[in-house]
């Protein structure tokens, strides 16, 4: 069993527990926030705005590409090698929210902003637009986890694999080269 878990959050640890008490045979992967965050998930439509109004200050954050963490998920699956293996997975430098919304930003070729919100304007601007579950878990995820404890990188992509994560900036320019990012 291989259990995609967080850095840190309390529903994540707790995950992690029943995995290891199961008795199965396991691996897990702890990752960093998703890259793909900016392009697939909540915040396309903020970057396609040109404002990303987030309740995140100058705490860096290690982005991690999903393609990394699904190699190193088929790679704990298929190699018994990874049994009973943690892999804490990040990508290869740690940027504030705001730096990375200026690389998107400069691969995009126009411009896209970063504000900083409280966790309040930020639930309000939610509302409507998503469930409230999914609003608490990213009020939680802003809150809790964005506190400076994942702001380490992470070796867990090089040691699974023998490869280097992939950059932020390398995923920027893929993504605006796509065209997702083109209004």
């Amino acid at each position: 069993m291989v259990l995609l878990s967080g850095r840190g959050e309390p529903g994540a640890q707790r995950a992690e527990a029943a995995l290891w008490e199961s008795g199965l045979p396991w691996s897990v992967v702890r990752a960093s926030w998703f890259n793909q965050n900016f392009s697939e998930g909540y915040l396309l439509g903020s970057v396609l705005d040109g404002e990303l109004a987030l309740p995140a200050g100058p705490v860096p954050e290690p982005f991690l590409d999903a393609g990394d963490i699904a190699d190193v998920a088929v790679a704990t699956l298929t190699d018994p090698r990874h049994i009973s293996r943690l892999y804490e997975v990040t990508g290869p430098r740690a940027l504030t929210f705001a730096e990375a919304v200026d690389e998107i930003s400069r691969a995009a070729g126009r411009t896209i902003r970063f504000r900083e919100v409280s966790a309040r304007d930020f639930a309000a601007s939610m509302e409507g637009h998503a469930p409230q579950e999914v609003v608490d878990l990213l009020l939680d995820l802003f809150t809790v986890v964005l506190d400076g404890r994942n702001s380490a990188v992470a070796d867990g992509v090089q040691e699974a694999l023998n490869r280097p994560p992939r950059d932020f900036a390398d995923y920027a320019r893929e993504m605006a080269a796509s065209g997702v990012w083109r209004v």
